[in-house]
């Protein structure tokens, strides 16, 4: 079996994984879709990149353009356009988990700037805004009163891309300083971690300094994260959770998901459970 690791920033991830596929038997190929090229009028061209894609791109629209041309030319890529469609737009994978019934913080969208100060009155404050698409806690503001909302919109406003004139607003939700993120391979959560926020910093994403720490999910946590990853399509994913007073609520569900601190605090081997579970799609 032949797996091609797509990958547009090669990271530790990357390199474990294509490690593993190697341990497997595997024929291993990692390839950076920055310099790949297409010609997209030749209805003969065939697969090229073996019996699967495992597909890590960082950048959405890379990943997701990349996905379908690769399906197009009859290629099996993990995971499939649609599912990178909806988690990588927060817009879309809201509306999915919403109609899929999985709890998630109230959310609204407000399409204009115009229509956020409404939009907040019947929200209420504190805010959090969210750009449609971006990873990382980039962008991801929060407004505690109306005087700092309008602010972040005089900078969104200011901003060329049209995208960003429109707004993703999100209930705050009172938590411990922490979330969960869970990894999940098909049918199995492979490895649940709190990420726990540094100090003076209220998001908790790795890549801002929080720390990680394993832990065993109760039923409802389990049943929950199962319910978003098959909302959203199933595959590799990771699930992000927050503790609220009325119980757990998916806030994210990421496509090509970053592992690095989540396997520092982890005994399972995150990139093997992935391979393995990538050689099993592939042979069905």
């Amino acid at each position: 079996m032949k797996i091609t690791i797509l990958f547009d920033r090669i990271r530790g991830e990357e390199k474990w994984l294509a490690n593993e596929a190697k341990k497997s038997g595997c024929t291993t190929e990692l390839v950076d879709g920055k310099m790949l090229f297409f010609e997209l009028t030749d209805g003969d061209a065939e697969n090229r990149f073996g019996d699967v894609v495992l597909q890590r791109c960082i950048s959405y629209y890379r990943s997701l353009f990349l996905t379908r041309i690769m399906e197009n030319f009859g290629a099996y890529v993990i995971n499939t356009s649609k599912v990178s469609e909806i988690c990588g737009n927060k817009l879309i994978s809201s509306m999915v988990l919403a109609k899929a019934g999985v709890p998630t913080p109230k959310t609204y969208i407000a399409l204009s700037s115009e229509s956020v100060e409404e939009t907040a009155g019947v929200l209420g404050y504190p805010i959090v805004m969210k750009p449609f698409v971006g990873s990382w806690g980039r962008m991801v503001s929060i407004a505690r009163d109306a005087q700092t909302l309008n602010t972040i919109v005089e900078l969104r406003e200011s901003i060329p891309n049209p995208i960003e004139h429109m707004y993703y607003l999100q209930e705050f939700i009172e938590r411990p300083p922490r979330d969960i993120r869970a990894i999940v391979a098909g049918e199995e959560i492979i490895a649940t971690v709190y990420r726990n926020a540094p100090e003076n910093e209220w998001r908790t994403n790795v890549a801002r300094g929080a720390t990680t720490t394993s832990f065993k999910p109760d039923k409802e946590l389990t049943d929950i994260v199962h319910r978003a990853a098959r909302a959203v399509g199933g595959g590799i994913l990771g699930v992000d959770v927050m503790e609220s007073k009325d119980g757990y609520v998916v806030h994210e569900v990421n496509n090509t998901v970053e592992f690095k601190g989540a396997q520092a605090a982890s005994k399972t081997k995150i990139a093997k459970k992935m391979i393995d579970y990538v050689i099993r799609s592939a042979k069905r």
